[in-house]
């Protein structure tokens, strides 16, 4: 099966520019992530962490 795959992906003139793609998305993703993670104020991640603890705005039954 997978002889028969590499040999239709072979036959595809420019193929080999796709995993540089995907590997170039793939980081640019992360590094994005990352740096939001490392620039994101304190308040904020505080603020969000407290969300699903917050029973204030739940109606009691």
């Amino acid at each position: 099966m997978l002889k028969y795959i590499k040999h239709h992906m072979d036959s595809i003139s420019g193929i080999e520019i796709y995993p540089m793609i995907s590997l170039l998305i793939f980081f640019i993703f992360f590094v994005a992530l990352f740096w939001w993670v490392i620039t994101a104020k304190k308040e904020y991640i505080d603020r969000m962490s407290e969300i699903p603890l917050d029973n204030q705005n739940e109606t009691q039954l």
